[in-house]
């Protein structure tokens, strides 16, 4: 039997503030904004995902901004990050992660499966983008 992980719910205190975040900035799409009364579901899809994140209204009891750890893949990057910057996302620089802790990349470093860059939403949850081009 397969498990699949399929919604994600992030807290946030905006709901339009964050949608326009996920949607503009980040070129998540939009499933759906369903408006349910007392409350209110907007399910957004990073391109190429299986997995959706969920914000709203009455959706969860964490407090906006305390979900840290989400992470998305990419395979290039270095163009992803331009992307997030040409966006106006606050971005990290590239961070390579290897067995004497994190480092800034140099010109030449093969990122895959460490190479990593952050950034948060407008509440403060925090996000990692890691390239993977290949996997073992």
């Amino acid at each position: 039997m397969n498990w699949t992980l399929e919604v994600v719910v992030v807290p946030v205190s905006d709901v339009d503030a964050a949608k326009s975040f996920y949607a503009d900035r980040l070129g998540f799409d939009v499933d759906h904004d369903t408006d349910a009364g007392s409350a209110r579901f907007v399910q957004l899809t990073p391109p190429g995902s299986g997995c959706s994140i969920v914000i709203g209204k009455g959706v969860t009891d964490m407090a906006p901004g305390s979900l840290k750890g989400l992470q998305l893949v990419v395979n290039d990057l270095p163009a992803a990050r331009a992307q997030l910057v040409e966006r106006g996302v606050e971005v990290s620089e590239i961070q390579v992660v290897g067995p004497t802790g994190t480092r800034p990349a140099q010109d030449g470093d093969d990122l895959n499966n460490v190479g990593f860059v952050h950034f948060t939403d407008p509440d403060g949850n925090a996000w990692a983008v890691q390239q993977i081009t290949s996997r073992p």
